[in-house]
C-alpha cells in the first residue's frame, strides 16, 4: 500500500506509457463528478480503452484540449470555484492523454496533480478539506492498479 508522495511518485515511474495512462484515467474519474464539460467524459472512455489506437487518443486529446480552453473562459470570467475546478479536470484529462515522456514528472504525476488542485478549488467553496482527501484516494487508487 502506498502510503506517500515519494511512494507513489516512485510507483509511477515504474509504469509505461500505457500504465500511466491508464492509472491517469482512474485519476481523472475520481474527480470527473467536478466538471461537467461532456468532452472530458468521452475522451476518459477512450483514454480508458488499453487498446485505443494512437489516432483515437490523438482526436480524444484535442478534443479535451478544446474543453480545457472552454473550462478556462468560464472560470476566468467569473472567479468561480466550482468552475476553476472543473478547468483542473480538463487539464488532468490532457495529462492523461499527453503521450509519456512530454509533460514533466511524467502524464500519469501531472494528472495527479491536477486532480488535487481540483479538489483544492472544490474546498475553497465547500470549506471541507478534500484536497488532502484526494491525495489519499490516489494512494489507494494506484495500489489498487498496481495490484490487479
Amino acid at each position: 500500500m502506498i502510503t506517500n508522495d515519494r511512494e507513489f511518485r516512485a510507483a509511477l515511474d515504474g509504469l509505461d506509457a500505457r500504465q500511466q495512462r491508464l492509472a491517469a484515467v482512474r485519476f481523472v474519474e475520481d474527480v470527473l463528478p467536478l466538471c461537467t464539460d461532456e468532452r472530458i467524459n468521452r475522451a476518459m472512455v477512450v483514454a480508458a480503452d488499453g487498446g485505443a489506437s494512437t489516432t483515437a487518443l490523438a482526436d480524444a486529446l484535442k478534443s479535451v484540449k478544446a474543453a480545457t480552453i472552454d473550462c478556462h473562459a468560464r472560470c476566468g470570467a467569473e472567479g468561480d470555484w466550482e468552475a476553476q475546478a472543473g478547468y483542473f479536470v480538463a487539464r488532468a484529462a490532457i495529462a492523461a492523454l499527453t503521450p509519456l515522456g512530454q509533460l514533466p514528472g511524467g502524464s500519469a504525476w501531472q494528472a495527479a496533480m491536477s486532480c488535487r488542485m481540483a479538489q483544492t478549488s472544490k474546498s475553497i467553496v465547500s470549506g471541507e478539506n478534500s484536497g488532502e482527501l484526494e491525495t489519499e484516494r490516489q494512494y489507494a487508487i494506484l495500489s489498487a492498479y498496481m495490484n490487479s
